[in-house]
């Protein structure tokens, strides 16, 4: 198979370095700048688990270098994707496959969801419909990812924890393309459960993020202090209280509660939320994909939101005077 990652930060590098050490499938990675030419110079290296490997890859630069491919592993931010998906059209044929493997609510959540909103558009992450005319929803492949990995230096991954990806087919199915995608990262070492609901557990991921991020960007703490704080952490709280209301009102059931999802990102420590690090960078925040798409779904589905609409206006604005929205 041609499998191609565009855009190989952390994650997607990851991924790619365990592909291509495998050997069994044709990985290119399309980067740019030092990261890019460290790739082509010596090779992507993977630091994980106390040992350190340096794999050859084809790294190139655009999507016409790279070709049509089998997948293509999107490991963007959200607000990226209209301006990724234009230039992302050389790689695609009549049935490659996107593993969309972004964080929130994905520009492709409603394609195949039964029910009275199917085929709709999620506005706040696929504006006037760029990603869809672009990036059509029957490709998408979802993706949740779960390890923790960054870029020290160029050419070089430093993976710290996780190795699982949970994939799932929009409309439930284990089709012949998700299959093959699961056997592929599992034989690279990689966890890569198919779940027949992947929106479930894309909420459950998201059910922290909508919140922990956005406050972290307010208050400036690190996650452990933000937990740990009876204010914030009852803001927090709340936050996913109402995300929880719209969730299950489009069909979403949760197999783990509240505080104990609280209490698995306690478990993380003294992290600051990717948020936090936009702000500090002067970086675009993913605050529509995490936070705004749902405030747009909870006024689909006539939810209440009142303490999301509030943090969601306050960390717009912090972002706006940082210019990073």
């Amino acid at each position: 198979m041609k499998i191609c990652v565009f855009g190989a930060g952390a994650i997607g590098g990851l991924m790619a370095a365990k592909l291509a050490a495998r050997g069994d499938h044709e990985v290119t990675v399309i980067a740019r700048g030092p990261h890019l030419a460290a790739m082509q110079q010596k090779g992507l290296v993977l630091r994980s688990e106390g040992t350190e490997i340096t794999v050859p890859v084809r790294a190139v630069a655009t999507a016409e270098e790279a070709g049509v491919q089998d997948y293509v592993v999107v490991t963007l931010k959200a607000h990226s994707l209209p301006g990724a998906a234009r230039q992302m059209q050389p790689l695609l044929g009549p049935e490659t496959a996107i593993v969309s493997a972004v964080n929130g609510i994905p520009w492709w959540y409603f394609h195949k969801l039964a029910g009275p909103h199917e085929g709709r558009r999620v506005e706040s992450v696929d504006p006037g419909g760029v990603v869809s005319d672009l990036l059509a929803p029957s490709r998408a492949i979802g993706a949740i990812v779960y390890p923790a990995a960054e870029v020290p230096e160029p050419g070089v991954i430093e993976h710290t924890y996780g190795d699982r990806f949970t994939l799932g087919e929009p409309d439930g199915s284990r089709s012949p393309r998700v299959s093959a995608l699961s056997e592929a990262l599992i034989a690279a070492g990689l966890k890569a459960p198919v779940r027949p609901k992947i929106r479930d557990e894309l909420w459950v991921k998201l059910w922290g993020n909508m919140a922990f991020n956005p406050i972290s960007a307010l208050t400036g703490v690190t996650l452990d202090v933000l937990i740990g704080d009876p204010g914030q952490r009852g803001v927090a709280r709340a936050m996913m209280l109402e995300g929880q209301a719209v969730a299950e009102k489009l069909g979403v059931r949760f197999a783990i509660d509240v505080d104990k999802r609280i209490a698995g990102g306690a478990e993380v420590g003294a992290h600051k939320t990717s948020m936090l690090q936009d702000l500090e960078r002067g970086r675009p925040m993913e605050i529509d994909a995490l936070l705004g798409a749902v405030v747009e779904l909870a006024a689909l589905v006539e939810v209440p939101v009142p303490i999301c609409d509030t943090v969601l206006a306050l960390v717009r604005a912090r972002a706006r005077v940082a210019g990073c929205y």
